[in-house]
């Protein structure tokens, strides 16, 4: 055994120990027959319970247009846990207590009976915990947010004003409207009847390990946080790829896109994270301030400037390992002629005194070659002198990426001496490796939000204005592209990192994408 593993386990630092512990509490989730409920919400509910980290008792209810008896729900429950769980296969006693828990309320969104019986249905549980602590989940359309939280109001299961026993929070799916106008008025409607600590917007993005690890790579190493400024920062770079296409989502993305679809909330989310300044305590609300000064500091866009500083895409026929891939024109319920983006490159400068003139590049895009997201911090190249003088671009520029999916880890990558006689220097890398450190699970990002929501910890959810600062952002592209239809140049065939565009977008600055590997 290595001698320091000890010292390593001595230095480990718990800063949970005054976490709120969850009280006994009611789950409604709206939307219960959907995908979301039977892939994502009930496994990780499932894994909870079996991890003990559940509240003691817990009543879980789907409200749910279909007619079906809580038995028949709770059998599709459990095939859909076998089949989407990270586990696969599930523990048939812990079910069986899990299960007993899972309770089922037919009903019109927009019918006040159907809220009255519910009501009834939380009362019949008896412990006054169970009726008074209610987390509502909203898995539904969005156009359906505002009636749900109103009708929930009405019916007295949703007190704004907070006052008697217990507490109610209501947790939204993305996509929170679909620009900035739809999202002010989503915000105004909610919190007619919810105030906004009640609110807790949801991006499954955040509840990722590694995505969270960003703040404690940053702020618990001295070394990093010297670096982290405009003096030792070349550059950044964000990518978040799929080695998939829209599949049988070409209906919704017809109308998102992938700027809405990804850029708005998972990329946005990302580089605040990492571009942040230090908030003054780990508390929820000084860490969301941070992210959203940081989000208010990004330079707007003049509709003029996207074309200089934004690329959109979309790929059409190509092959990814070996398998032919159609065309996204081809794929289901997409218009023929469409010109919807599937990828999208970004260049943004963010106007405050750590980052000024360092451009932040991100991307993502469907149908690349390899599934990976990752943050890559490009640092200045050495002086042109000494080795630098002799290897030109050869000498690579330091860089640290940080690798959120998959293969988690971060690696820093620097210059060495290749062994031998002769004097050859070529890119080395040290690499920490999570699975290879700690050798533990880990937890679906379901499993993390869903607790962080019945604790109250709001940390991991997004603000109102952190939602209307990136819809500021993001429109503005909108409105740049207008109804230009693609050209060529942002055509990329599937397989391909993407249009040509893209790689002429960082050359503007002397800039090259640094394309993810995959990693053994």
């Amino acid at each position: 055994m290595d001698p320091t593993d000890h010292l390593d386990e001595l230095l480990t630092c718990r800063l949970d120990f005054g976490r709120k512990q969850v009280q006994p509490s009611s789950i409604v989730i709206f939307g219960a027959s959907g995908d979301l409920t039977a892939r994502k919400l009930i496994p990780a509910l499932y894994h909870l319970f079996a991890a003990k980290q559940l509240p003691d008792p817990v009543r879980i209810i789907g409200f749910a247009r279909r007619e079906k008896s809580a038995e028949a729900w709770r059998a599709e429950l459990k095939a859909g846990t076998e089949t989407f769980s990270r586990t696969k296969r599930i523990d048939s006693t812990i079910w069986q207590a899990f299960a007993a828990n899972l309770f089922y309320c037919q009903g019109e969104f927009t019918d006040p009976k159907a809220y009255e019986k519910l009501g009834r249905q939380i009362a019949d549980f008896g412990q006054e915990q169970l009726c008074n602590n209610l987390l509502f989940y909203l898995s539904t359309s969005p156009s359906q947010f505002a009636e749900i939280v109103e009708r929930l109001a009405r019916a007295r299961l949703l007190r704004r004003d907070e006052r008697g026993p217990g507490w109610q929070r209501v947790v939204v799916e993305k996509p929170f409207g679909h620009d900035l106008v739809s999202a002010q008025q989503l915000n105004r409607d909610l919190t007619r009847f919810a105030h906004e600590k009640q609110i807790y917007r949801i991006d499954h993005y955040l509840g990722k390990e590694t995505v969270q690890n960003i703040l404690m790579f940053r702020f618990s190493n001295a070394i990093f946080e010297q670096l982290w400024t405009r003096q030792s920062v070349d550059h950044a770079q964000i990518t978040v790829s799929e080695n998939i296409g829209v599949g049988s989502r070409g209906g919704y993305y017809e109308e998102a896109g992938a700027l809405r679809d990804m850029v708005q909330n998972h990329l946005l989310q990302v580089m605040s994270l990492m571009a942040m300044e230090p908030p003054v305590s780990l508390e929820a609300e000084s860490i969301r301030d941070e992210k959203v000064k940081l989000l208010k500091s990004i330079r707007l866009l003049d509709p003029s400037q996207v074309a200089t500083n934004v690329v959109r895409g979309q790929y059409t026929e190509g092959e990814i390992d070996g398998q032919p891939r159609l065309a996204y024109r081809q794929e289901t319920k997409v218009k023929p002629g469409s010109n919807v983006e599937t990828y999208v490159a970004a260049r943004f400068l963010v106007d405050n005194w750590r980052w000024s003139g360092v451009p932040f590049y991100l991307r993502t895009g469907k149908n690349l070659p390899l599934s990976a997201s990752e943050v890559r911090v490009q640092f200045r190249p050495t002086p042109n002198v000494l080795f630098a003088a002799q290897c030109g671009s050869k000498l690579d520029a330091n860089a640290i990426t940080l690798r959120l999916q998959p293969n988690e880890g971060i690696t820093l990558r620097f210059n060495g001496k290749i062994p031998g006689t002769s004097l050859q220097i070529r890119p080395v890398r040290m690499h920490f490796s999570y699975d290879a450190e700690f050798g533990a699970y880990t937890p679906e990002a379901y499993e993390r939000l869903l607790l962080e929501a019945l604790e109250g910890d709001a940390t991991l959810f997004i603000r109102r204005d952190e939602v209307e600062a990136a819809w500021s952002i993001v429109d503005r592209i909108r409105e740049g592209w207008g109804n230009q239809s693609l050209t060529d140049r942002e055509f990329y065939p599937a397989g391909t990192w993407g249009p040509v565009a893209a790689d002429q977008l960082l050359a503007l600055n002397g800039h090259t994408w640094r394309n993810p590997q995959p990693m053994a």
